[in-house]
């Protein structure tokens, strides 16, 4: 049996697995990222916690083939270098040198959705696809790319930023400097917006109002709830939200035509009441509509655990 450590480096934790050869995560190991901080000590906790992960599946760090690395923002795969990651505060940090510093062992890099999107595409619900697109629905919408069983980042390793791309012209600021973003929309972030916006607007005694405030704060699944509970502002926003999101995927599709489209994220726990509405939306507007093959629209399955399986694979993704 093959070993390998994926892992997963958040803007609040940090957390490393041991991957078999079938996909299987045997153990975890994981702690806080506390940014900011220098990057150095960041990278130095991602080595223990690989070295933690592998002795908790009592093993040695001589059974593990390689390290792979998800993280956010550009990872130069082929320098090792992470050139810019916002949301760590990070700025040419040579991350591979770090690891390996630690552990002499092969390490690659992946941006983090482009792993978790690998993660999917390995052993989750792309799996058996030849191209592939996964759109992460979480505080942004991130993107990745599977093009020919291989991970697609662009000439300069920014590629798939599909969140960023404009839906409503002059629309909502996104955080990236645009106005209008597939993420601004689309993201749990945008989902929160609209539902505070909404209930804002409208009778302070609605359903809306009274589920945020017996919480204590609005959800992405404020709106989703309470039209379950019969308030219509709360359809409203939900019909709005699928529309948006519809729309952004349709997008996808016309330019990447691929096997399987899978999304994920804590949005997606709404199953079928998301699903299927967005699969009757882009099935009229998709432009290969008339097509006998058009894209499989699914729910991503591995959850969290993407990531860490996509990272451990990074090696083979990278042969």
């Amino acid at each position: 049996m093959k070993y390998y450590v994926g892992i997963d480096l958040g803007g609040t934790n940090i957390v490393a697995g041991v991957v078999d050869e079938n996909y299987s995560i045997i153990a975890k190991a994981s702690t806080k990222t506390n940014c900011p901080r220098p990057e150095k000590e960041i990278a130095d906790d991602m080595a223990k916690m690989a070295l933690q992960a592998v002795e908790n599946a009592n093993l040695t760090i001589d059974d593990i083939e390689w390290i792979g690395v998800g993280t956010p923002g550009i990872a130069n795969s082929s320098t090792g270098i992470i050139e810019y990651s916002n949301n760590l505060g990070f700025k040419n940090t040579p991350m591979v040198k770090y690891i390996q510093e630690t552990i002499d062992k092969p390490v690659f890099i992946e941006n983090d959705a482009n792993a978790a999107a690998y993660g999917e595409y390995v052993a989750g619900a792309a799996k058996g696809a030849k191209n592939a697109v996964c759109i992460t629905l979480g505080t942004g919408v991130g993107g990745g790319i599977i093009i020919d069983g291989k991970i697609y980042a662009g000439s300069n390793f920014a590629g798939a930023e599909i969140g960023h791309t404009v839906i409503e012209v002059d629309g909502a600021q996104c955080s990236c400097g645009r106005k209008g973003c597939f993420e601004a929309y689309s993201s749990a972030t945008g989902l929160i917006r609209m539902t505070k916006e909404a209930m804002a607007a409208d009778d302070p005694e609605s359903i809306m109002n009274k589920m945020a405030e017996e919480k204590g704060k609005v959800t992405a699944r404020t709106a989703f709830d309470a039209m379950r509970a019969g308030d219509k502002s709360a359809k409203a926003v939900v019909d709005k939200y699928i529309k948006y999101l519809a729309a952004g995927i349709t997008n996808t599709i016309n330019i990447f035509q691929p096997d399987v489209l899978c999304i994920g994220g804590g949005v997606c726990n709404e199953g079928d009441p998301l699903l299927l509405p967005v699969k009757a939306l882009v099935k009229e507007e998709v432009y290969t509509r008339n097509s006998d093959k058009n894209t499989e629209i699914v729910i991503a399955n591995l959850g969290n655990d993407a990531g860490i399986i996509g990272a451990a694979f990074l090696g083979r993704a990278n042969g």
